[in-house]
């Protein structure tokens, strides 16, 4: 059995030699040479990319802070009033849209509206307390602390 394998494999090396010396040299794709990963080229062409897309991802944000992001405008008919959380992913919100006041339920595959409120609750507009850290440091700062 060895015998035939290597008669075939001889035979065949033999009969295909008449084939390879028919071949041209110059038909044949010449190869072109490696080109080092880390040439100065290479190297350059990738740090410049790198930079490039960097910049367009700074040049986005600074625009979208610049225009102010988007926004609804709707003339204020629509507004939360407030929110309590009732679980882990669950929220019960409250609406007013125009002079009705909405009790709505909100999970995360959900929207239900839970009541309508026949009275309105009165809400009075919250007190603005300046706990702001750089007006109390500039207060300290100029001696005007009590």
């Amino acid at each position: 059995m060895k015998l035939k394998a290597f008669t075939f494999f001889t035979a065949s090396l033999l009969y295909s030699m008449p084939l390879i010396a028919l071949v041209d040299s110059t038909e044949l794709p010449k190869m072109k040479p490696v080109i080092d990963p880390l040439s100065g080229t290479n190297i350059f062409q990738m740090v410049g990319g790198l930079l490039l897309v960097l910049f367009i991802v700074i040049l986005v944000a600074w625009l979208v802070r610049r225009v102010g992001g988007v926004t609804m405008v709707g003339g204020g008919v629509m507004s939360i009033i407030g929110g309590m959380s009732m679980g882990a992913r669950e929220r019960v919100v409250l609406l007013q849209v125009g002079e009705e006041q909405l009790l709505i339920g909100l999970s995360p595959g959900r929207i239900q509206k839970l009541h309508v409120l026949k009275n309105p609750i009165d809400i009075q507009p919250k007190k603005i307390v300046d706990n702001n850290f750089a007006n109390k440091l500039s207060e300290v700062l100029r001696g005007k602390s009590k």
